[in-house]
């Protein structure tokens, strides 16, 4: 990735509340619990925290990515102790000397930021588009399974008149098991660039519709079931619909509690990754209206009933 003119100006770490030292999972884990505070959608959410947030994890979250900020950090203007070479300063900002010998393989590293000298054109910096954000919104399936559309984007492009702006569309894959509120960055596919610069990129933010009956939990599926008292206390066998209109029979033990969660190995989200499992909570349900067989056959069993679910509480 090309080193970008807001690394020296944005403290990223300082953004997700870590150190420069942080490892990979602890820059993750507070990306995460960050993004799930200041999410557009989450009650007081922050529209544009949660952009400064995302484009934070966006550099530091890959390990390249994060490598090539921490030397552009440590080698460019404002770091810590550094005067003279090819950076100089003044009222209006600094600027870069790429003259041969002057940054030796950091030239290549900042080149694409600010451009080179030199050349049968002479001199013709690039600059590099802006990036761009796109709100998807999909079906459950779709999700689920991935998908390919279109987003319109609307851009500034110059032209002979000066600027000018014009809708386009951007064909967008997105992955099977993608997640609601993921952040997908799709290199160049942002704003174009002017004078020779490269494309910026485009960052697709998810938005999943729910199922009426499944629930996501990561790559697993989610389903509530209903199952009568008899079926809790004596245990049965419930078939149970599974994502792809087949069904799977569930063993439920005698004894089971309302609440109790089942894995269905294999019948979840199938990514890249691996494929997930279903998970299976059965709900105790009570009749509402028993009939008169019923209600003669739960006082029967209410009068042979010697022990309360409550001891623990009467001993305390």
């Amino acid at each position: 990735m090309a080193v970008q003119r807001e690394w020296f100006e944005k403290d990223y770490y300082a953004a997700l509340g870590v150190k420069p030292d942080a490892a990979a999972k602890e820059i993750t884990k507070a990306y995460r619990k960050l993004a799930r505070q200041h999410h557009p959608d989450a009650t007081g959410g922050d529209d544009e925290k949660f952009k400064e947030i995302s484009a934070a994890y966006d550099v530091l979250g890959d390990e390249d990515t994060r490598k090539e900020y921490d030397e552009a950090r440590r080698v460019g203007p404002g770091a810590a102790g550094f005067s003279g070479g090819p950076f100089t300063g003044g009222p209006g900002g600094f600027q870069v000397n790429f003259e041969d010998g002057d940054m030796g393989g950091f030239g290549d590293l900042f080149g694409g930021l600010f451009g080179r000298r030199g050349g049968a054109g002479g001199r013709g910096p690039g600059i590099r588009g802006v990036d761009q954000e796109a709100r998807l919104h999909l079906g459950f399936n779709e999700a689920v399974n991935g998908v390919t559309t279109t987003v319109h984007l609307s851009s500034d492009v110059p032209t002979a008149n000066g600027i000018e702006r014009r809708t386009r569309e951007v064909k967008v894959r997105i992955p099977a098991g993608v997640d609601d509120g993921q952040r997908i960055r799709l290199r160049g596919k942002g704003g174009p660039g002017r004078g020779g610069g490269e494309a910026g990129d485009l960052y697709v933010v998810i938005d999943v519709q729910p199922h009426e009956i499944f629930g996501r939990s990561g790559r697993d599926l989610t389903i509530a079931v209903p199952i009568t008292f008899p079926e809790a206390a004596l245990g049965a066998s419930v078939k149970v619909p599974t994502f792809d209109d087949s069904t799977v029979t569930l063993k439920v033990p005698a004894g089971t509690r309302s609440g109790k969660t089942f894995r269905v190995k294999g019948r979840g989200v199938e990514t890249p990754k691996g494929k997930g499992d279903m998970l299976v909570t059965v709900d105790v349900v009570v009749p509402q209206k028993p009939t008169k067989k019923e209600r003669e056959a739960i006082e029967a069993l209410a009068e042979v009933t010697d022990w309360s679910p409550r001891d623990h509480l009467e001993d305390n």
